[in-house]
């Protein structure tokens, strides 16, 4: 009876919102363009078909040709997925190096740059700006490296939130927004850009940026360019008194986010955030969970744990207000009680409403298990890397000091001149030995942390086709393999110089097992990658 009562209490009154109504439309036009985001995907698809198509057509000696269309790659997938963006990063750094292209290699590396620092890399991002020789840059990509180094060290300071370290970062910042705006083409897109960005960060940000302004309101920006420039102008508009310019410049950052595909967003991340302060907890709701939806499907991983922090907060919020609404609306029971006849005009709503809430419910409980989901993948990669770590430091130490033992033992033979000996002491290391070894302990501490391995393994295929470790061994060559795919490391390159194989033979083995499968070719890896780990198994 109280749920009756809820539910007719919201049938009559519904939402009170107090956002302006042109807030109000562009929420409504950012559902609708929610709606039609596999649109807009597909189309990026499909141009992403068609230059991978000419990347395969394209003569094998006609590097400049392949450089190009793994740029125009790589300019689709930057901010769309990271893991994709960052193969062709490496196929474009391939072939700046057989150019022999110093200039093209130090722009494949800022490339590289913006994407581990998208995806929330900071330590990597600066190793890979630090490479790059920047007197080897045109001005045009000085002007990208400046910008990147200055995003980078406004993204650290906001990270790092310290008052030791974020000074220092706000400062670097800074010297280097002035020298990409020293190199920026006068009222170009670059350039008031980054003077609006020079506002927010020297704390200039008590009106609204004339420079973003006049780029949204006079300058022919693309669809992700304005995206930028709403989502920076919004950080203007500070205080209660600007929530609903700040909520509606946010919504047109989200819109044009959507229509142009770009997955490693924070508009709609921020809109969210914003709502659930103003109290419109389902839409704050439903636009967090499309902003964990993009940072999960680009890789964004600072973003995914910052997400994945509010969104369960949203989530309680619910509840707790549905529960302060029951026991609002009891009292309005026992004011309608006497007014009979209504109950027969608003049956059929309750009815209906009902339904619509058990849907809701429903919806929050599939999402609420896709984050349970995203956590065992959190807590199974760090319990590899716990392990792996520890494994590691115990070989490097054993190796530091055989290495010690071997210098004394040269010093020692050196000292009294006995030269022929050195020779003796050098050949007593077994190479094969030690590989052996690590190629023992490896096994061992793998199997430690995927216990059901190799039964898992075994049952994907016929009795007659199963692979098993013959007594004296823990894993053989082609369970090996598929062990070091299971940790992510799929470069058969990388594969065959740690099993000391080619290339080719590593494919081979690849293919050779994969044709005897139970599954298809292309489901095999998943099947490899849903093996669990031992703390997720016991969780389970």
């Amino acid at each position: 009876m109280r749920i009756f009562f809820i539910i007719l209490f919201l049938s009559f009154f519904g939402y009170t919102g107090y956002s302006s109504a042109k807030t109000d439309s562009l929420l409504n036009q950012l559902k609708i363009e929610l709606s039609r985001k596999k649109i807009y995907d597909d189309q990026k698809e499909l141009r992403i078909k068609k230059l991978k198509a000419r990347l395969e057509a394209a003569p094998k000696t006609n590097y400049n040709l392949q450089y190009d269309i793994c740029g125009n790659l790589y300019e689709e997938y930057k901010v769309y997925q990271f893991d994709s963006a960052y193969v062709y990063t490496q196929k474009l750094l391939s072939i700046s190096k057989i150019t022999n292209n110093a200039a093209k290699q130090s722009d494949t590396k800022m490339k590289v740059a913006f994407l581990l620092l998208s995806s929330g890399m900071f330590t990597e991002t600066f190793e890979s700006l630090n490479e790059i020789n920047t007197h080897l840059l045109n001005d045009s990509s000085r002007l990208e490296y400046y910008s990147l180094k200055e995003r980078a060290y406004s993204d650290l300071a906001e990270y790092n939130s310290d008052k030791n370290y974020t000074p220092f970062d706000n400062a670097q910042s800074v010297k280097y927004l002035d020298s990409a705006i020293a190199l920026s083409k006068p009222n170009s897109f670059d350039m008031l850009r980054h003077l609006g960005d020079r506002q927010i960060r020297t704390g200039h940000a008590e009106a609204p940026s004339q420079y973003y302004l006049d780029l949204l309101d006079h300058y022919n920006l693309t669809v992700h360019q304005r995206a930028m420039s709403a989502t920076a102008l919004s950080s203007f508009y500070l205080g209660p008194g600007h929530a609903d310019d700040r909520m509606a410049l946010l919504a047109t950052g989200a819109i044009n986010d959507i229509r142009s595909s770009t997955k490693e967003t924070l508009a709609i991340f921020k809109l969210g955030q914003e709502l659930y302060l103003k109290g419109n907890i389902k839409d704050a709701y439903t636009f967090t969970q499309q902003a964990m939806d993009d940072a999960d499907f680009y890789g964004a991983r600072l973003r995914k744990i910052k997400i994945g922090a509010v969104l369960p907060v949203i989530a309680a919020q619910i509840n707790i207000n549905t529960e302060k609404e029951k026991d609002k609306f009891l009292v309005y029971f026992l004011l309608i009680a006497v007014v009979a006849i209504l109950i027969s005009l608003v049956s059929f709503i309750v009815f209906i409403q009902l339904k619509r809430l058990k849907v809701k419910e429903k919806v929050i409980e599939e999402k609420n298990v896709q984050l349970e989901k995203i956590n065992d993948k959190l807590i199974e990669d760090t319990h590899i890397k716990e392990e792996y770590i520890g494994y590691f430091f115990n070989v490097i130490s054993g190796y530091i000091l055989k290495l010690e033992k071997l210098k004394r033992n040269v010093e020692r033979k050196v000292s009294i001149k006995k030269y022929d000996d050195i020779l003796l002491s050098v050949n007593e290391i077994n190479i094969k030995k030690e590989r052996e070894t690590l190629f023992y302990t490896f096994d061992h501490i793998f199997l430690k942390i995927f216990p059901n391995f190799i039964n898992t393994f075994n049952s994907l295929f016929k009795k007659e086709d199963q692979i098993w470790p013959k007594d004296n061994e823990v894993l053989n060559t082609d369970l090996r393999i598929f062990a070091l795919m299971r940790l992510g490391i799929n470069d058969n390159e990388t594969i065959a110089n740690i099993l000391e194989y080619s290339v080719n033979t590593i494919y081979v083995y690849k293919m050779r097992i994969k044709a005897k499968a139970l599954v298809p070719s292309d489901q095999f890896d998943h099947k490899i990658m849903d093996i669990k780990a031992v703390e997720v198994l016991n969780k389970s």
